[in-house]
């Protein structure tokens, strides 16, 4: 019988390459066209011109650098966090990528007072990569996927509707710091003292905890999640840098189990990292988190548990949102729920 795999083979590649070539004809067209209603909507919202002699300004990136040879007008975020720091210099992004689902406009409750009257931006969805079409119809001149995981693929076809600057190479993917979003969003809108300012403002606020509490040099700490089990935080996760900025070590091995990624997981043979001084659980309510714990012989038998050590935070208040939100915006709110809580832990 004759073998027919090679020529289904090239069949299936031909129809993909196909497929993708109709998605990147359409989004040309979509931007090309710019029918959109978005058309007659209201022009976002800018406070102060850019420094002179920002542009042009060059960022590299995972896949290359991006040049923006001048200030952007429209601002379609690709990443999940960046509407924060775009806020804080005074501009509102034409669209954003939903994250926490349970804001309007994806703008949170500690950034909303930034809008100044200026409408939402649309809500980008992303589902197994960005909404390319919906993307191509808000005409931006400008897309940023800092705190992302773009693949080159979806970067190439991001860089056919306008400059894209993707996550940086030198961090895992969703590993960005929030000083380093914050300040690279600073760089292509042409406010980079501003964005310094702004990262400096919101380290001294840290700083400030670090010293009035220096119990916390002398802790370990982790961040975790019941999902898949029980999920931690490595360190290139902007959870996990919030106590280590405090001061707070992270477990030795932490890296070592999760790998590259941004956490991870782990086998019932590995709940010894779960025993630190302390450990955070970001929990969909706190009262399901903590029966949840409480019925798991294997965590209840932990140190850290039976002193009550570990720290619940609700992922359906303000607090609990901005424990994953981390940015310049929602430090103040998370430090200022948090730092008590942790003082208390480990006094």
């Amino acid at each position: 019988m004759r073998d027919d795999r090679g020529a289904t083979r090239a069949l299936q590649k031909g129809s993909t390459m196909f497929r993708k070539l109709l998605v990147v004809s359409a989004v040309l067209l979509t931007a090309a066209c710019g029918s959109s209603p978005t058309d007659t909507a209201a022009p976002p919202a800018s406070a102060g011109a850019p420094a002179a002699n920002a542009f042009p300004v060059t960022v590299e990136h995972k896949y290359g650098s991006t040049t923006v040879k001048a200030e952007p007008k429209r601002i379609v975020l690709v990443g999940l966090t960046e509407q924060d720091s775009l806020l804080a210099l005074g501009i509102v992004p034409v669209g954003v990528t939903e994250w926490l689902k349970k804001y309007e406009g994806a703008i949170n409750p500690w950034a909303k007072d930034k809008l100044n009257g200026a409408p939402l931006p649309t809500v980008l969805v992303d589902q197994n990569g960005p909404q390319f079409e919906k993307i191509a119809s808000l005409r931006p001149d400008l897309i940023i996927g800092l705190y992302s995981g773009l693949t080159q693929e979806a970067y190439d076809t991001l860089t056919k509707i306008a400059p894209t600057v993707a996550q940086p190479k030198q961090y895992n993917d969703y590993g960005i710091p929030w000083q380093e979003t914050t300040k690279t969003v600073g760089k292509l809108v042409g406010k980079p003292a501003e964005a310094e300012k702004l990262v400096a403002d919101a380290e001294a606020r840290i700083a400030k905890a670090r010293q009035d509490n220096p119990k916390f040099a002398d802790a370990t700490g982790l961040m975790a999640t019941m999902w898949e089990g029980y999920f931690v935080y490595g360190s290139q996760d902007p959870r996990s840098r919030i106590l280590t900025s405090l001061g707070f070590k992270l477990p030795e091995k932490l890296d070592e189990v999760i790998g590259d990624k941004f956490g991870a997981s782990i086998s019932k043979e590995r709940v010894d990292l779960l025993d630190q001084s302390t450990i955070i659980w970001l929990a969909a309510t706190a009262q399901e988190g903590r029966t949840a714990l409480d019925g798991d012989p294997l965590y209840a038998s932990l140190k850290v548990a039976k002193e009550k050590r570990d720290i619940l935070l609700d992922e359906s208040t303000d607090v609990g949102s901005a424990a994953s939100f981390i940015s310049v915006l929602s430090l103040p709110i998370l430090l200022d729920a948090l730092v008590p809580q942790l003082a208390k832990s480990v006094g």
